[in-house]
């Protein structure tokens, strides 16, 4: 029997600790209108309730918000498993003039801060005519520096002779690409979804400057309406966060073993 490790002991309440907020979230989701106002709060509600859920999903445009979300989060991943994977492949596999140059420009993107680059961002979306639809939202997430450094690091781990006994097969390039190396990257790909789907479904700043209509806000925006200077309505809004964080734990949950794997193949070890 494998025994505990001497840091399980301080892993274990912080743990806890950032797991507080999660559970004081939820809870809060069940309580009356009653307990989440009275002073001194509350921590355990006296008598469950609905009322929060059926507000999100009767009374207001959260389930419209919801579809949007997801639209915007499925385009996002699709984009980067199908481009960043692609991109990182010939960065790591194809010989090419300037290759090292082209990557090192790549990498001193991640240096820019996103905020210096949405006026331009928002001009040119403008000029396109995305301003105030969920292209808007969906574009800007197509790819990233990070997803493509990510996938390079983890194609350059897998041995070339794999490819060089698929290319004697008479495999073509994209051939020894789709059928031996990308079932080889399935790792650093989840990985990569669960970074995308976090960061495209969490996403508030850039749609509050691209989008105004109420029809294609995003679930972010949409519980940012929840939220007033005077007046808060927190039943629905921890009722909504609940909904909206129960995606996101799922996909960690699903794809938490191929993080090691991927970290220790890719070179991204802390």
């Amino acid at each position: 029997m494998r025994r505990p490790h001497l840091a399980h002991l301080f892993l274990m309440p912080l743990a806890l600790l950032f797991a507080a907020p999660l559970v004081w979230m939820t809870l809060t989701a069940f309580m009356p209108d009653a307990d989440i106002n009275s002073y001194p709060p509350k921590l355990w509600p006296e008598h469950f309730t609905l009322g929060g859920f059926t507000r999100i999903f009767t009374e207001d445009d959260y389930p419209r918000w919801l579809a949007n979300t997801v639209l915007v989060a499925f385009g996002a991943v699709a984009g980067h498993v199908v481009l960043c994977s692609l991109a990182g492949y010939g960065f790591a596999r194809i010989p090419f003039r300037g290759r090292a140059l082209a990557f090192g420009a790549l990498m001193a993107t991640i240096m820019i801060p996103a905020q210096v680059l949405m006026i331009p961002t928002f001009l040119l979306f403008r000029n396109l005519g995305l301003i105030d639809t969920l292209g808007a939202a969906v574009v800007p997430w197509l790819a990233s520096a990070f997803g493509v450094f990510l996938m390079r690091q983890f194609f350059l781990s897998l041995p070339r002779e794999l490819e060089e006994a698929a290319v004697i097969d008479g495999c073509s390039r994209l051939g020894v690409f789709f059928r031996v190396v990308l079932p080889l990257a399935r790792p650093a790909l989840a990985t990569l979804v669960v970074f995308t789907l976090l960061g495209a479904w969490n996403d508030l700043l850039w749609p509050l400057i691209a989008i105004s209509s109420e029809d294609v806000y995003t679930l972010q925006m949409g519980l940012a309406t929840f939220a007033g200077a005077r007046h808060t309505e927190w039943s629905a809004l921890m009722a909504g966060n609940v909904v909206a964080v129960l995606p996101l734990v799922a996909a960690f949950v699903l794809a938490q073993r191929h993080f090691v794997a991927t970290m220790s193949f890719s070179g991204l070890k802390g």
